[in-house]
């Protein structure tokens, strides 16, 4: 194995399954090898002590479900560690090989990345849409965005995802990790306030992780919802920044795909789950105008608004 800069990797876990056992084992296998797994699991009650059996760099923390922030939670696994780089994932993100960790690292090459995030490809349960989707979102050619980008990306400029990314650990400290509370898009806002200071977030296509979920319409109304919250909470990073234009290309992108392989009678059900989509993000925008039951009802995280 390859060594280089110190590398820890830290996940919230919550009611975790068996595969979480493939992702700790793909993890120690990597050709540029991490040095800790730090798990903040919430709610000892629900954790498996097997699933990281004979892992010797796997360190689990226990936090309570009141204690769960999607910022709050991975900084607290950040301040464990004083790596170089710091990789998040999600629990449900299974590296495709053992250069994960290595294609992540390679981006840093570039002095002005400070952040790299992976691709996501669908697994073998992946319904056609949301493979399209997975495919618009995460195409196979790297790319490098800045604040610069602003205006010819829109709010893609900003785009991260904590399902796995990779951190520069001193920029990350110095600004004290991600804002705090924090109900969805945590990523997409250290992404913004580090592009505001002229460091650059990088794609890594070559960097893959199998990752995807068949959600139901209402499932994506309250994550598109919770979208919406977050991006109105932060007005100073996504108010009067487009991202219209992106909900377009995708829905054309993605009937086109299903034109063109003959599975047109996809097509309805996928503009319906858009609608759901555009529909929950709308009304997560305007959250400060709707009773707090009605916004607890629509949210993906009830909880967040006791």
């Amino acid at each position: 194995m390859k060594r280089g800069p110190l590398v820890d990797v830290i996940i919230p876990t919550y009611h975790p399954d068996a595969s979480f056992r493939e992702l700790v084992r793909k993890l120690t296998i990597q050709t540029r090898p991490v040095r800790s797994i730090l798990i903040i699991n919430t709610e000892e009650k629900n954790w498996d002590d097997n699933l990281v059996k004979g892992i010797e760099c796997a360190e689990v923390f226990h936090i309570t479900k009141a204690e769960f922030d999607h910022a709050a939670t991975r900084n607290m696994g950040a301040g464990f560690s004083d790596a170089s780089y710091l990789l998040f994932m999600t629990q449900d993100a299974i590296p495709a090989d053992e250069f994960l960790v290595e294609e992540l690292l390679a981006a840093f090459l570039d002095p002005a990345v400070k952040a790299a995030y992976a691709r996501q490809l669908p697994k073998s349960d992946c319904q056609f849409a949301e493979g399209c989707v997975r495919q618009f979102n995460y195409p196979a050619k790297s790319c490098t965005r800045s604040f610069r980008d602003l205006e010819k990306c829109g709010i893609k400029a900003y785009f991260c995802s904590n399902v796995c990314a990779m951190y520069e650990g001193r920029l990350f400290r110095k600004m004290g990790g991600f804002t705090v509370p924090a109900i969805f898009n945590e990523d997409m806002v250290y992404a913004a306030r580090i592009e505001h200071l002229g460091y650059s977030v990088a794609y890594a296509a070559d960097a893959c992780v199998y990752h995807s979920h068949n959600y139901s319409n209402m499932e994506q109304f309250r994550r598109n919802f919770d979208n919406g919250v977050s991006q109105a909470m932060h007005p100073e990073i996504f108010g009067g920044v487009r991202s219209s234009g992106e909900g377009r290309r995708l829905v054309k992108a993605v009937s086109g795909r299903m034109r063109k392989t003959g599975r047109i009678g996809l097509i309805p059900g996928f503009y319906v789950q858009c609608v759901f989509r555009y529909a929950g993000f709308f009304l997560g925008r305007h959250y400060k105008v709707l009773p707090k039951s009605v916004v607890r009802s629509f949210s993906g995280n009830p909880d967040y608004w006791l």
